[in-house]
């Protein structure tokens, strides 16, 4: 069997047309097109073509297009891109708008786009609008005047607010202001038993505070699911400040020791130094003895007479000494 030329033509233009075809469905989404055409969302083919050269996924915008519509929800495609070329999650807003419709909660599209683009789960938010979530705070420690510590576990019923979701706080804030709530009602209760016979006063004081002021929240209930007491934190002050009263005084007797250890020294020095210089006038009494003798000043017997009154004055000296002794050991 001969091909000719022209057979070879018509080939060659066949599989360029195929080649071309092909790349042309990669690049228009017929196929997402028929879709909507079939759900009854009338979309043109040059807005999926405009959506490829503005680099959006048609998919991202146009399914979620047909789930608003079948839901009944006005958008429009301008709207859903303009949202994911912001950078939100449109499947996420429209399925929002579709919980929100059905649980006849109003939520407009710019709201709930500014909801998701502000970074927070704008369908849990509307979910836990429905259904409101349960928050367990870790153990809460306070102390009564009596000085006990009473730890508290407490349990918040919140429902989300949509109208403060954009710039309210969060659930670390409720959290915290419920701890502040819960230390400042133990604080003021004069006894700890108080606080373990009626624990719902807890929850009235803290609700009575409107701590939900500025949040995304909706505080429904304060729940104490647990109460449990802790340290003596007034005797362990009352045992440590009597620690340091003893360190105190201790160093004040140490102070006075010393003082006394100085004195005494000084004295001690004082009594050498004039011992000293009894030694030294006694060591001159010789010579001066020797000196009057030389001179004539005094005579033998005057010598004699003072040497038996001295020897007679160490004699009274060492009796008392030894009456002394035996005193001391009776």
């Amino acid at each position: 069997m001969q091909i000719n030329d022209g057979t070879i033509f018509i080939l060659a233009v066949v599989v360029v047309a195929l080649i071309l075809f092909g790349i042309l469905l990669s690049f228009v989404p017929v196929m997402l097109w028929i879709s909507a055409l079939a759900a009854g969302v009338r979309i043109s083919i040059f807005t999926l073509v405009g959506m490829r050269l503005r680099r959006v996924t048609p998919s991202r915008v146009v399914n979620p297009l047909i789930k608003a519509h079948k839901a009944g929800i006005n958008v429009t495609i301008n709207q859903l891109e303009s949202h994911y070329l912001a950078g939100g999650n449109v499947d996420r807003v429209v399925n929002a708008l579709i919980a929100a419709h059905r649980a006849n909660i109003e939520l407009s599209f710019e709201r709930c786009a500014a909801i998701d683009l502000a970074g927070r789960d704008v369908l849990e938010a509307v979910q836990m609008s429905v259904n409101p979530k349960v928050i367990e705070t870790p153990f809460i420690a306070g102390v009564a005047m009596n000085g006990i510590e009473v730890k508290v576990k407490a349990r918040i019923t919140v429902r989300a607010n949509i109208g403060r979701l954009v710039g309210g706080a969060g659930e670390e804030t409720v959290v915290a202001r419920v701890g502040e709530g819960v230390v400042s009602t133990i604080g003021s209760s004069i006894n700890h038993s108080k606080v373990l016979e009626n624990p719902e006063l807890i929850s009235q004081t803290v609700l009575s505070k409107g701590l939900d002021a500025g949040t995304a929240f909706e505080i429904l209930s304060i729940d104490i699911a647990d109460v449990d007491i802790g340290k003596n934190i007034g005797a362990e002050l009352q045992t440590e400040q009597a620690e340091a009263d003893k360190k105190i005084a201790q160093a004040k007797a140490e102070e006075r020791r010393a003082m006394a250890v100085a004195s005494e020294q000084e004295m001690m020095a004082r009594v050498q130094e004039m011992r000293a210089k009894v030694v030294e006038a006694e060591a001159e009494v010789p010579l001066a003895m020797a000196e009057a003798l030389k001179s004539g000043n005094i005579g033998v017997m005057d010598y004699m007479n003072f040497k038996n009154i001295s020897a007679d004055t160490d004699m009274r000296g060492s009796i008392g000494k030894i009456s002394g002794d035996k005193k001391d050991g009776q």
